[in-house]
């Protein structure tokens, strides 16, 4: 792993007795890293740029969510999609998140090495979006296997050409967003475009990576039978890479964070999947042969 940069700026260990520093130092959601205040603006693009530092929004450990074992999962902000139903709509903005130190998060991942060895678990980047900042979570994923970590990202492959093929390289599992299986209802669900998750997903396949893949139920939205049939199709092209494929029913767990942020609300009054419809999914997967959870 290159060397960490040395900034030219106000370091933390002049504000560390400051009532400032105190207020600012990541607590709560990030209790336990140590965050550049102080950088200025230029400093903070370029140690950006070079994976000195990620923005971020929170971290957990959990255990069979993100990824196999006991997880620290770790929510970056930024995101370029507006998912209809996006549970986390305060992590879209970059600026909103928290900036960590890469030697930082480093540390907190070797803290945790015996417990991710012991449980077969790992570090996993989510979001909003990690593959926006793939200079830091790319730099962490290589230091993390270099301990013997296991690494996963959760990503919609939106912005598949952000990540090199070294980078990919570095990803154990990729927990792989496929919103829908044709262009106008992915453009309705996120505003973004499908042929990026497709080559993603082609290029973990290529390199031998692992998938799950994971799809949200939403009446009348994705739930059309072309549609899943469509997604199954998309699923097949990453071939034995996809291990299974999660069906994941809507929900309105996320609709405070949108109305907290004054952002209005398009499935307000949205209800989630019957089990007759889930079952239904589920089978059109199966029999196209992929494993559902």
């Amino acid at each position: 792993m290159s060397e960490i940069m040395q900034f030219h700026t106000t370091k933390p260990h002049m504000l560390k007795e400051s009532k400032v520093y105190a207020s600012q130092t990541l607590m709560g959601g990030l209790s336990g890293f140590e965050s550049p205040i102080g950088l200025d603006r230029r400093d903070r693009i370029h140690a950006l740029r070079t994976g000195d530092i990620g923005f971020v929004h929170s971290w957990d450990i959990n255990t069979s969510v993100d990824g196999p074992g006991t997880r620290m999962t770790v929510f970056m902000s930024g995101c370029p999609l507006r998912c209809q139903y996006c549970q986390n709509p305060d992590t879209w903005k970059m600026r909103d998140g928290q900036p960590v130190y890469l030697e930082a998060m480093i540390k907190k991942v070797e803290r945790y090495k015996d417990l991710f060895m012991a449980t077969g678990g790992g570090i996993t980047f989510s979001g909003g979006e990690p593959m926006m900042q793939p200079a830091f979570v790319s730099r962490v994923f290589r230091a993390a296997r270099e301990m013997g970590v296991h690494t996963c990202i959760d990503t919609s492959g939106f912005l598949n050409a952000n990540f090199t093929d070294e980078m990919i390289d570095d990803i154990d599992l990729c927990l792989l967003d496929v919103k829908s299986g044709d262009e106008q209802t992915y453009h309705t669900v996120t505003g973004g475009t499908l042929a990026p998750t497709i080559a993603f997903g082609e290029r973990l396949a290529r390199q031998g990576k692992k998938i799950w893949v994971r799809f949200v139920l939403v009446p009348g939205l994705t739930d059309s039978y072309e549609n899943v049939e469509n997604v199954a199709a998309i699923c097949e092209r990453f071939s034995s890479a996809v291990e299974h494929i999660d069906v994941l029913g809507f929900h309105q767990l996320g609709r405070p964070k949108w109305h907290e942020l004054r952002i209005p609300y398009p499935l307000e009054h949205q209800k989630g999947p019957s089990a007759a419809l889930k079952k239904r999914v589920s089978e059109q997967f199966e029999k196209h042969g992929f494993v559902v959870y």
